[in-house]
């Protein structure tokens, strides 16, 4: 669940707000994926391996959820933007199909997990094929043809959310760009807790507050505050790199402040 922190700093969707596309379709599937039970075995197994046994930073249910609803908020700002998207379009979809895709992709980007660390957004893929088939057929919503069409989306964006994957959608750039918007210091919690002290968990730490608000310039801002130049590196290495080449760099315009020195700008990054 999402709490009022989420909702405060611009990354909590809510199904009974007015959002800037057709969402009807999106909260039922929403409905569907929040009771499906192999889902949620899923995001808790997934965490062993990347946690439990690699001492990296959440990857479980709750970095889903932020994911997620970090990918909604970012579509929506976008949608408010005029951003036209080409994943669900391309392939004779319809506009409502967008957020279906961003959305179940979104959940199941990081299930391969449960396989390995290394090379997991591969594992994925097969692992999402079933799932996406009994969700899709439940929905009732998409004959066959519509069905491959949607599961071949979905699947196109899990695997683009690997930074070595380039999107050919923009549904997938906003799933890959969220992800890397999971930065904020209690994602590092577990792994910090047990002893673990690299970089990713320390620059997480760094993260006191993500916000997704709309810009002036662009359709979104980002603002990131940070309590130690330690952050930089979840700014730059991860966020940006994850941005280049996503197809909504261009609408997506990056603010990174570093309070502990008295709010002195540590990176602006427009893109």
């Amino acid at each position: 669940m999402s709490d009022g922190t989420d909702s405060k700093n611009g990354r909590h969707y809510d199904p009974e707000a007015e959002h800037c596309f057709p969402d009807g379709p999106l909260n039922d599937v929403l409905e569907l994926i929040r009771a499906d039970e192999e889902i949620n075995a899923y995001l808790e197994a997934q965490n062993v391996n990347p946690v439990a046994r690699m001492g990296y930073n959440d990857h479980g249910a709750k970095h889903i959820e932020i994911v997620r609803n970090a990918a909604l908020r970012l579509y929506d700002l976008l949608k408010a933007g005029n951003v036209a998207f080409n994943g669900a379009l391309g392939q004779g979809l319809e506009e409502a199909d967008e957020s279906v895709i961003i959305a179940l992709a979104a959940t199941l980007h990081d299930i391969g997990h449960v396989v390995h660390r290394e090379d997991h957004s591969y594992y994925s893929i097969p692992l999402a094929v079933d799932i996406l088939d009994r969700i899709l057929d439940e929905l009732n919503r998409y004959d066959v043809a519509d069905r491959v069409k949607l599961k071949g989306e979905v699947l196109h964006a899990i695997l683009c959310h690997h930074a070595e994957e380039t999107p050919l959608t923009q549904e997938a750039g906003v799933v890959r760009v969220a992800d890397a918007l999971d930065m904020e210091r209690g994602r590092s919690r577990i792994p910090y807790e047990e002893g673990g002290r690299g970089i990713n968990t320390l620059s997480s730490r760094a993260i006191r507050r993500v916000s997704l608000q709309p810009g002036d310039e662009t359709p979104v801002l980002v603002e990131i505050e940070m309590t130690d130049a330690a952050g930089v590196y979840q700014v730059d290495e991860l966020l940006q790199h994850k941005l280049l080449d996503s197809r909504i760099e261009e609408h997506v315009r990056i603010v990174a402040i570093n309070t502990h020195s008295g709010g002195d700008l540590v990176e602006r990054i427009e893109m």
